[in-house]
């Protein structure tokens, strides 16, 4: 049974940090590339991040790069989501994504709920 479990998620003041993780299990996790994405309320899903399946190679949309760094652990089956000086418009439901590098098969995690918030 394939499950992404994202934790981490909560009520941080601007300029906080939070970290997310994203623990997956029932699949080789080593082979997919992983992904956040977010959801702000009454918006569309958005791209937030990936890593490469070895984690040699990051992405991120313009609005978090410097702020937001993505990792993984293979060993873990875990990636992460370290989230920097936060701003309110960052205040979005997150998940965490597998996209296989093979087959195109892609999983989503349940979300996590993160409000930035003074």
């Amino acid at each position: 049974q394939v499950q992404l479990v994202e934790s981490g998620g909560g009520l941080v003041q601007p300029g906080g940090s939070l970290k997310l993780s994203c623990a997956a299990s029932g699949f080789t996790f080593s082979r997919y590339v992983m992904r956040w994405y977010r959801q702000a309320p009454g918006k569309g899903r958005e791209w937030v991040a990936d890593v490469a399946s070895t984690g040699s190679s990051t992405m991120f949309v313009a609005s978090v790069k410097g702020r937001f760094t993505i990792s993984r652990d293979n060993a873990k089956n875990t990636v992460y989501l370290q989230m920097n000086s936060l701003k309110p418009e960052d205040t979005a439901v997150y998940y965490c994504n597998a996209a296989s590098t093979y087959s195109g098969t892609i999983y989503w995690g349940q979300g996590t709920q993160v409000t930035v918030s003074s």
